[in-house]
């Protein structure tokens, strides 16, 4: 993967640079723990939760994985795009994604709002245009975090065409969290694949399976990325680690991303 150089590299080019270190790229900063909170960078992700028909865990995590990264990659997101300041700001900082529920008119309101919605099997999910969590949309601050959680389901095995998201299956999270964690997954697999790869996934709209592992197999898995070279060039495989904000233990592996070398 090339990656240009100067301010008008691509808005992943950052992520890649701090997570992907074995490339050899210049390191960014990454400097947000002394910063007021109201003056951080987040991406909202606003998951549908209707009442009366609300979704199956799984499809929702798949839109809200699918709708991160294409706000990423969205043509608005390149350089001279209205997207593209505030993502390459936010991509040069910790990638803080905060999931808020929404439904009826609310969901209605923040289709209005710059982002991307997926949808997954009818589960749904919009990502929006990341900003400072002080100058959050009306529209947005209104939404609850707490409550978006759904009861765990049985997906079946992941289809062979599109990467896998596998959830630690040692740790409990909300579905907002696990959104929030899938989100960053499909971020570190586009910073990391070439362009006729990423080609082929963007054709497939960025679809991916999410799965709760195997504990036999995470645990394999996180052996292999201690190596995150070796485990990325020989397996497809990179971690997700959570800084600890919220729910989790700093330094947790919640995520293993896997791209199919076939």
């Amino acid at each position: 993967m090339t990656i240009a150089d100067g301010p008008h590299e691509p808005v992943l080019a950052p992520v890649a640079a701090r997570y992907a270190w074995w490339l050899g790229l210049p390191a960014h900063r990454t400097a947000e723990r002394d910063v007021p909170p109201e003056q951080v960078w987040a991406m909202p992700v606003v998951l549908r939760m209707e009442k009366t028909r609300p979704p199956s865990r799984t499809s929702l995590l798949e839109a809200a994985a699918s709708a991160a990264l294409a706000v990423c990659l969205d043509d608005e997101a390149r350089p001279g795009g209205a997207w593209y300041e505030p993502l390459y700001t936010w991509t040069s900082g910790h990638i803080r994604k905060v999931a808020r529920r929404a439904r009826g008119a609310h969901w209605e309101a923040v289709q209005r709002l710059p982002g991307v919605t997926v949808d997954v099997a009818g589960a749904q999910a919009r990502a929006l245009v990341p900003c400072r969590v002080g100058d959050l949309p009306r529209e947005v601050a209104r939404l609850q975090i707490s409550g978006s959680d759904l009861p765990a389901d049985d997906p079946g095995p992941p289809p062979d065409d599109r990467p896998v998201l596998l959830l630690n299956p040692r740790v409990a999270m909300s579905a907002g969290k696990a959104a929030a964690q899938v989100g960053h997954a499909t971020m570190l697999l586009a910073a990391l694949l070439d362009t006729p790869d990423l080609t082929v996934w963007a054709m497939r709209d960025y679809r991916c399976a999410v799965r709760v592992a195997d504990q036999d197999f995470w645990d394999e898995g996180v052996a292999a990325v201690s190596d995150p070279q070796r485990a990325w060039g020989e397996h497809g495989l990179v971690a997700v680690r959570d800084a600890g904000f919220t729910e989790v233990e700093p330094g947790t592996v919640t995520v293993l991303a896997r791209w199919s070398r076939s």
